[in-house]
């Protein structure tokens, strides 16, 4: 048996490297080490003395993980997709693809490598964690706050290098790039209406925080022309289970109603598909309006009345925000503006 041990190893000092670390030890999330350790007030007494024991234990330093980073240059920036709300979506989506494109066209261009990550949260609770204390990575690019909106708002309080597609929230603190989700649902609805539809109804999963901020917009237009409100109808974004939970809401829903908004430009095309399928008449029968205004939009037969959200200029947002972060600045966010695209089918 090698007994030539040091002396951290005998006592255990230097096995926290990370605060992530330390919030393991502690049995607490890595948002309340790095609040402890800050000495804010938001977290008890008695948590905090606890945390500060620890470090103090494992001759753990506060700015320890940070300035780690700041010495030891990856060139790599870490884009991961959280996928807590739908965990069969793809990444093969047309939207992460359109994002992908251009966020590492945008990375190149400042000299960085981009490392591409997918996960459940539901298998990995630590994913975000995990990820920002590799140590392979300089920053930290997130698309899409699915249902992780706590797990995010936590890590921000101790790590700054982190960007998130998304939607806005007042008063939250993790910094987010994305488009006025809730200006583009009363947009896309609003042109149903205007088209006649007087009946809507919203595809989508409304647990996803962009898309229920979509669907508020969509109820903010109806509420306004005194019309019924719009009827929520669940549905994923993994292709197989969206064609199948799409065709149900027609087969049930059939003459009940004359306009749909579908969260996406993908869902709005699979709604057109199915309802070809069935006969009903686009925009006869019934309206469609989606969201993204994606290459498909202009493909479908007819094409489709969407809301466009700069996919490009967000990529080039999230770049430039985290670049200036990793720099020191704190930065605010970034909302883009929604702009409905009329074609053919509203």
């Amino acid at each position: 048996m090698n007994e030539d041990k040091s002396a951290d190893e005998k006592t255990g000092r230097g096995t926290v490297r990370t605060i992530t670390d330390l919030a393991r030890l502690a049995g607490v999330s890595p948002g309340t080490v790095s609040r402890a350790l800050a000495g804010k007030s938001l977290v008890n007494t008695k948590t905090r003395e606890k945390i500060e024991a620890i470090a103090r234990e494992h001759g753990f330093r506060p700015n320890q993980m940070a300035s780690g980073l700041r010495r030891q240059k990856t060139g790599v920036i870490g884009v991961v997709i959280p996928l807590g709300h739908d965990s069969r979506q793809q990444i093969s989506d047309s939207f992460f693809m359109t994002l992908l494109g251009f966020l590492a066209d945008e990375l190149t261009r400042q000299g960085y490598d981009l490392m591409l990550r997918r996960v459940v949260p539901e298998n990995d609770a630590d994913w975000l964690d995990r990820f920002i204390g590799s140590g392979m990575i300089d920053g930290v690019i997130v698309i899409g706050q699915s249902d992780q909106f706590d797990r995010i708002e936590d890590v921000a309080d101790g790590y700054g290098p982190m960007v998130v597609w998304g939607n806005h929230t007042e008063g939250q603190r993790h910094c987010v790039v994305g488009t006025d989700n809730r200006l583009g649902g009363r947009l896309a609805a609003e042109r149903l209406i205007a088209a006649g539809a007087k009946r809507l109804a919203f595809l989508g999963d409304t647990t996803a925080i962009e898309f229920a901020a979509r669907f508020a917009g969509a109820q903010d237009a109806a509420r306004r022309m005194d019309l019924p409100p719009v009827m929520a109808l669940p549905t994923h974004l993994s292709p197989e289970r969206a064609a199948e939970e799409i065709a149900a809401h027609i087969a049930a829903h059939a003459g009940a109603i004359d306009g749909i908004f579908a969260a996406t430009d993908t869902l709005a095309a699979l709604c057109l598909t199915e309802l070809h399928a069935r006969g009903v008449a686009v925009p006869g029968d019934i309206k469609l309006a989606g969201f993204d205004d994606l290459p498909i939009a202009r493909q479908t037969v007819p094409p489709l009345t969407t809301v466009r959200q700069d996919i490009a200029a967000g990529a080039r947002g999230l770049v430039d925000l985290l670049l200036r972060r990793l720099a020191g600045e704190q930065t605010e966010s970034l909302i883009l503006p929604a702009q409905l695209v009329a074609r053919q089918t509203a």
